[in-house]
């Protein structure tokens, strides 16, 4: 957190009851409701809630961005500079985006174009604000990148943004919204889709430019960590309302609202359940390997390979978790889904003693049962085209458990009350249920078969920190239930700490580290370890390894 005094000045941003609505089905569905907030030069406002809070609303109709069509203003002045911009022409507003205020989303691949170069993107901020010559701006171009830390920026000019990294992109589009040295930088959970290390990284050039160029900052996320770390002031939403509002210091060292006191006690608590050393091992590999060949010429040679998962060996015990984390790249999820025999890899598979490796597809489908997994993105994996039911319902009629359709409906039930949701919205859709109960959907889908062993994948990267801890929770309560033995893959060590027994922590397809999960978090050895501890607890740190970010 910042420690600049509060400075008594004339705001820059001046919200003042602020509300909005969205037309649907010929009414008007409030989002926003009498929000109100100041913002000054050199300041940092983060505006925290969970998703639907209204937080990423409010800071897209500051300039202007929720469109005329489908959002309705009934109340509310946005004081930009003294000028009220809800009165402002859509013309105006386009001389104030990218110049006066700018913004940088969640997900810099989706906001980057990816048929244009970098140079192109960043050159092209420029030139709709008046710079002319295109030696001039190729120069201003370079200087950016290299503001923002880019190595090398020459080399990245004609650079696309699926050849750079997650941690590049970002920092391209912060380039982008610096480039005309505005006044309000907006951040609409800027680091989310980051590592740990990528993260802190990013947190610590955005300060540093905030100071560098005095601009005020609107900050919206969801991580009351990152809140600590990088905001002066903050305003907590919960269903379109700022609930509780003050100095981050203050608020959360006496948090006053039941709203803001449940946020700051929804961070994944509790221990992992004890490993009996004596369990039986459900599954075991030994020196396993997943390398991609890298072909080259007319002829489609083969000259190296890209090693994903490079001579891993692992063994997982009944009711055990072992956590797997590392940056994206360093090959857990590849790990994960050979374990579970979903791609092809090199080295002994053993699944309660028995060799799986070599097995045909055929041979696999009666083991399915027994080896499930459950996916990041629970929207993604869920049909929207099905109903809960029949989601759930589909693994039994392929393993054949449940000789009726009443019996098949009596295991669906019992799967959805023992993932806490309510067996009467069995019929439902997808997109009638919160991103937490979607999840909920997708571990009784695997629930259902009563397996023995599951792959978790990121399952609750996608959630709020409350959601985090339910689900944390509910894993823990299943495991226990039922002895089950879980691969938790995951860069969020908050959650690993909260539920693994025992962990490995992998870069570039390799271990770095292993060992039971509360000896490696209170004395970790290799500085790859340390460095991504350092960034997930903000620790203060000098020894932050080398990432290309």
């Amino acid at each position: 957190m910042t420690d600049r005094p509060a400075m008594p000045q004339e705001p820059l941003l001046d919200v003042r009851n602020l509300s909005i609505s969205f037309r649907q089905g010929g009414k008007q569905v409030p989002a926003v409701q009498d929000v109100s907030f100041t913002l000054a030069r050199g300041r940092t406002l983060a505006l925290v809630g969970e998703s639907g809070s209204g937080k990423s609303i409010t800071a897209l109709s500051i300039p202007g961005l929720m469109g005329a069509t489908s959002a309705i203003y009934p109340s509310g002045e946005i004081l930009f500079q003294g000028r009220d911009l809800r009165l402002a022409s859509e013309d105006e507003l386009r001389r104030v985006r990218g110049k006066s205020i700018t913004m940088v989303f969640q997900e810099p691949m989706t906001s980057l174009n990816p048929l244009h170069t970098i140079a192109q993107q960043i050159g092209e901020i420029l030139e709709l604000h008046g710079m002319s010559g295109a030696s001039a701006r190729r120069a201003r171009v370079i200087a950016l990148m290299e503001e923002v830390g880019i190595p090398q920026p020459e080399t990245r000019l004609g650079a696309y943004p699926h050849q750079l990294s997650g941690g590049q992109r970002q920092r391209v589009m912060i380039a982008m919204a610096l480039a005309n040295r505005p006044d309000l930088f907006i951040a609409d959970e800027p680091t989310t889709a980051l590592d740990v290390t990528v993260q802190a990284q990013i947190l610590t050039l955005l300060r540093d430019l905030q100071t560098k160029l005095g601009m005020a900052m609107l900050f919206i996320t969801h991580d009351l960590g990152i809140v600590r770390k990088i905001a002066d002031d903050v305003c907590v939403m919960q269903h379109g309302r700022i609930v509780e509002a003050g100095p981050v210091v203050a608020i959360f060292d006496n948090p006053q609202h039941p709203y803001t006191k449940a946020l700051l006690a929804a961070e994944p608590k509790g221990k992992a359940v004890s490993a009996d050393a004596s369990a039986p091992v459900i599954v075991e590999t030994d020196n396993l390997k997943v390398w991609y060949p890298i072909k080259r010429g007319f002829l489609r040679k083969t000259i190296g390979h890209v090693k994903a998962v490079d001579g891993i060996s692992i063994k997982v015990r009944a009711g055990q978790t072992l956590g797997v984390v590392g940056e994206s790249g360093s090959g857990k999820t590849t790990l994960g889904l050979a374990l579970l025999r979903l791609i092809r890899s090199e080295g002994p598979i053993l699944y309660l003693g028995q060799r799986i490796d070599a097995l045909t597809s055929k041979a696999m489908r009666p083991l399915r049962r027994d080896l499930q997994i459950v996916f990041q993105d629970p929207y993604g994996s869920l049909s929207p085209r099905m109903s809960v039911s029949d989601i759930v319902e589909e693994g039994l009629l392929v393993q054949k458990r449940g000789s009726t359709a009443l019996e098949r409906r009596d295991i669906i039930a019992r799967a959805l009350a023992d993932t806490g949701l309510d067996p009467s919205a069995m019929d439902r859709y997808p997109h009638e249920f919160s991103g937490g109960q979607r999840q909920r959907i997708a571990i009784a889908r695997a629930m259902a078969l009563e397996p023995k062993f599951i792959v978790l994948d990121e399952p609750t990267s996608a959630l709020d920190m409350s959601v985090q801890a339910q689900i944390v929770d509910l894993l823990r309560d299943l495991q226990v239930r039922r002895n089950l033995a879980y691969v938790f893959i995951s860069h969020d060590l908050k959650v690993v700490r909260a539920l693994a027994t025992d962990i490995i922590v992998m870069r570039n397809g390799k271990v770095v580290e292993q060992g039971v999960a509360t000896e490696v978090f209170a004395s970790p050895q290799s500085d790859y370890t340390k460095a991504l501890f350092a960034a997930a607890f903000h620790i203060e740190t000098t020894a932050l390894p080398t990432v290309d970010a």
